[in-house]
């Protein structure tokens, strides 16, 4: 460790319960070990027993869905009692609302990557929530060089929502002469199935693989997912979506032109028309992609900016010791 490791690192003893999404476990569990004087990783279902056995100062359970066994509450409940202080950071928000409006009531301190959610959780009765946005792994997300089978005029990665599919659809006749990627579940939704289908990988793509085609690509395209409810969500509150989701960070950690619609958040964090660019419309998108295939030193400028601004101000090393500060402030 060097000087400003030690400076940064915390007399904490925290416990760490992952939610089995590598992309984000592995750069929280890695920074954690940078940021505080123990760490220990937990399962989401033996959490309660090794809190027991270890008794950390506090526990961090990321986003407490999914794999999370029916106890997952009584064991935090439990924690509590023990006089552990207990954290979430929801990372899904605020697409599974009908699930966090009861979780979030079990925790001392709720994190949010959404900023829409922040006052919501307040509403419910939560004494201290926060708004924490998410961020990148720099070390699975970062520029590489990559064979031939990597290299895509474009490239979209993500599973086929409703106005995922309405854009492709009017993209179609445009998509069929360049060299593209379309990769994520789903996708039989689209009209242009047939048309299109010489260009889709359906299925879950990995992290690394997903950071080999980012940075094999000339432009990656990033689509957030719809909020409302019905539209593949359980987002029973209908709450709508303010910040921008992981692949924003993802895509620029490994030094890709990304083209992106807007979330309300996304100037905060990026600088449209200088870190990346923006679309409205499927004629928008549709322009620009063309602009910039034939522009490469634009694109180029574009990439390195982007990149450059999410290794100085998005990981997590930079983004956790908040999260730190909140839980560690009445110690």
């Amino acid at each position: 460790m060097n000087s400003t490791d030690v400076e940064a690192c915390r007399s904490l003893k925290l416990m760490y319960v992952p939610q089995g999404f590598e992309a984000i476990d592995a750069g929280v569990a890695e920074a954690l070990r940078q940021l505080v004087s123990e760490l220990v990783i937990s399962t989401p279902e033996d959490m309660l027993e090794i809190a027991a056995r270890e008794l950390p100062d506090a526990v961090l359970v990321m986003n407490g869905l999914h794999v999370f066994p029916e106890n997952h509450l009584d064991q935090i409940s439990e924690m509590r009692k023990l006089g552990i202080r207990t954290a979430i950071w929801f990372v899904d928000d605020p697409y599974f609302t009908e699930f966090t409006s009861v979780i979030c009531k079990h925790y001392d301190y709720v994190f949010t990557h959404e900023l829409g959610c922040v006052d919501w959780y307040r509403s419910l009765g939560v004494a201290s929530v926060h708004y924490l946005p998410l961020c990148v792994n720099p070390k699975m997300f970062y520029p590489r060089r990559t064979g031939p089978q990597y290299k895509y005029d474009i490239v979209f990665i993500g599973n086929a929502f409703r106005n995922r599919t309405e854009l492709f659809d009017k993209l179609a006749p445009f998509l069929s002469s360049k060299k593209v990627l379309i990769a994520g579940g789903f996708w039989e939704r689209l009209a242009t199935y047939d048309q299109l289908s010489p260009f889709i990988s359906n299925g879950f793509i990995p992290p690394e693989e997903t950071a080999n085609y980012y940075s094999g690509a000339k432009l990656v395209i990033n689509i957030h997912r719809p909020w409302g409810a019905g539209q593949d969500n359980r987002n029973s509150f209908d709450l709508p979506s303010r910040s921008i989701n992981p692949r924003t960070y993802e895509i620029s950690a490994c030094g890709t032109m990304q083209l992106t619609d807007v979330r309300d958040d996304l100037g905060n964090y990026y600088r449209p028309g200088y870190d990346l660019d923006t679309f409205g419309s499927a004629e928008d998108l549709q322009s620009k992609i063309e602009y910039y295939l034939e522009h490469e030193k634009e694109r180029r400028l574009f990439a390195l900016r982007g990149l450059r601004t999410t290794l100085l101000h998005h990981t997590f090393t930079a983004r956790l010791p908040h999260l730190l500060n909140v839980i560690t402030a009445h110690e």
